[in-house]
């Protein structure tokens, strides 16, 4: 099941993020102290992927910008295989759709950039290593087509 998140899931999202086995080894200092926090998720299109006993498989977020990107999504590493991942990704765009977006960003992590080629991505580019994150990552874009709901908006003048 896909949810929205809540303040209640905070604790959660960042235990999520900071266990996660991609970031283990030379990747670690990226997500030992980051929190995903009951703000963050209130400003954001923030969503989870629950099982049915209510463990949380992964979740998303999606910042509406402008411009447009997927600022996080992780799925827990006992989730990995299960279409988790596919399942985010297919409704991030369509959240991003429902928008009247036309497209959004993906700054990866290194390691997950096939994933998001094989969810419809493309590489666009090269974020340089800058500060605390001290690699190069793979800049990709979901190219949209809007909805017919946000097409319908966007010829009235109601979305940008």
């Amino acid at each position: 099941m896909l949810r929205r998140a809540t303040a209640a899931d905070a604790a959660h999202l960042t235990a999520l993020v900071r266990r996660s086995g991609a970031y283990r080894g030379g990747y670690a200092a990226m997500v030992e102290d980051y929190e995903v926090t009951a703000d963050y998720i209130a400003a954001h299109e923030v969503f989870v992927a629950e099982a049915d006993d209510g463990a949380l498989l992964g979740f998303y977020a999606l910042l509406l910008g402008p411009p447009a990107e997927l600022d996080l999504m992780f799925v827990a590493d006992a989730a990995q295989g299960l279409g988790v991942g596919r399942r985010l990704a297919s409704h991030m765009k369509d959240q991003a759709r429902a928008a009247g977006l036309s497209g959004v960003r993906v700054v990866s992590h290194p390691p997950s950039e096939g994933f998001y080629q094989s969810v419809g991505a493309t590489r666009t580019g090269t974020v340089r290593a800058t500060g605390a994150v001290t690699w190069d990552r793979p800049e990709l874009v979901f190219a949209l087509e809007p909805s017919t709901t946000a097409r319908r908006r966007l010829g009235e003048g109601l979305i940008r």
